[in-house]
């Protein structure tokens, strides 16, 4: 017998249906009196990570929002990544209530704006943010640049596949990454090496939410788990190195500090490696060429 209850599935399960960990992302849009709006959400998850020539993240939400209908129009959003000081998730709650226009929404906003680093016309970002992605909404995929801002009661079909307008109320949209800016002591750890010291108070919204209240976890330090290398492992790192490129050769003390890379993964690391070796001039791959290259991949 099973230990777990089968739940109904209903509208909204993530928040209704489960338990569901997602992010805390203030998502600004420029509105057409030229304001940056802001507007809260938590279904916002990386979409292109990898294989292609460039990165995006997914962005849901309700086809008459204010950032919907700023996206429709203009394009250009900001991801603003906040902290779990909970006067800002307070203000986050605040600024996700529906229904208020830009002006009436921004006039006490508890949030300090700033020009961010990407080129154009684009909605500031929050100075207070851990981390903001700069992105551009890619309306060519599935034809979404047909969709127009405007319909605030509803969108009839035709309905897009997977971007644009997706359903009667609903919007899914892609967005290109155009710039991932980081505050100065979390963009130091990254390229120097995290500690679990080094990791920004990341708050998790629990997905559940009642006629009352929204849910939110405070940010605890997180714990390591080293990755077990197998072993043998160093054979399978020698076997591929070899067949990289007859013109970079891979120590074996080198291919030793590569065991930890998962096999699955194992050839493209290496194929960027020697790409870098190559760039800088090395043939022989050593422990010192290593650290050399993997200070060119970090950056």
């Amino acid at each position: 017998m099973s230990s777990f209850k089968d739940l109904r599935i209903v509208d909204n399960f993530y928040q209704t249906s489960s338990f569901f960990p997602m992010p805390t992302v203030l998502a600004g849009t420029v509105a057409e009196n030229g304001e940056t709006n802001l507007g809260a959400y938590s279904l916002c998850f990386p979409y292109y990570i990898a294989g292609k020539d460039r990165y995006a993240m997914l962005l849901e939400c309700r086809n008459s929002s204010n950032t919907a209908q700023n996206i429709l129009r203009g394009s250009k959003v900001s991801l603003n990544f906040i902290t779990d000081d909970k006067k800002y998730f307070r203000e986050a709650v605040r600024l996700g209530f529906p229904g208020d226009t830009t002006v009436e929404k921004m006039k006490n906003c508890l949030f300090t704006l700033e020009k961010g680093l990407a080129e154009g016309d684009r909605p500031l970002v929050i100075k207070e943010a851990y981390q903001v992605f700069e992105c551009t909404w890619n309306d060519k995929l599935d034809n979404a640049y047909k969709d127009k801002a405007g319909c605030l009661d509803g969108y009839e079909p035709p309905y897009r596949n997977f971007n644009g307008i997706t359903s009667k109320f609903g919007a899914h949209f892609i967005l290109n990454i155009d710039k991932i800016l980081m505050k100065e002591k979390y963009y130091n750890s990254i390229v120097g090496g995290v500690k679990a010291k080094d990791f920004p108070r990341v708050p998790v919204d629990y997905g559940y939410r009642d006629s009352t209240n929204f849910w939110c976890s405070p940010f605890k330090k997180p714990f390591p788990e080293k990755i077990q290398a197998k072993e043998g492992d160093i054979n399978s790192v020698k076997y591929a190195a070899k067949r990289i490129d007859p013109d970079v050769v891979f120590t074996d003390e080198a291919c030793a500090k590569l065991t930890k890379i998962p096999r699955i993964f194992l050839k493209a690391a290496l194929t960027q490696m020697v790409e870098i070796a190559k760039e800088e001039k090395i043939s022989v791959i050593d422990e010192d060429a290593l650290e050399i290259i993997n200070d060119k991949r970090r950056k």
